[in-house]
């Protein structure tokens, strides 16, 4: 069955960095667009980050561009996020999922990492 375990999250101070993975099973990665999603406490669940199943293309939440950075190994069937400079709002659980070339919805979810940003 598909399976996305998510890594990498921890407790960091603002203004530091963390790198977020993201290891896909069962399905033929390259053949899936994957995403990055966060949900604080009390909040609903955002898109973060998007990418294409070649990489070539990319897709940022307005607010998170220029910090946040998405990127795909598919021979290590692994998606990334590279998070610089970190505010305390961008503590929340991350998790990843994959998408259907074409489709609109996102199908597995990965059970999460937490990333908890202090002052």
């Amino acid at each position: 069955q598909v399976q996305l375990v998510e890594s990498g999250g921890g407790l960091v101070q603002a203004g530091g960095s963390l790198r977020l993975s993201c290891v896909a099973s069962g399905l033929t990665f390259r053949s899936y667009d994957m995403g990055w999603f966060r949900q604080a406490p009390g909040k609903e669940r955002d898109i973060v980050a998007g990418i294409s199943w070649s990489g070539g293309n990319t897709y940022y939440a307005d607010s998170l561009k220029g910090r946040f950075t998405i990127s795909r190994d598919n021979g290590k069937n692994t998606v990334y996020l590279q998070m610089n400079s970190l505010k305390l709002e961008d503590t929340a659980v991350y998790y990843c999922a994959n998408k259907a070339l074409q489709s609109p919805e996102y199908d597995y979810w990965g059970q999460g990492t937490q990333v908890t940003v202090s002052a």
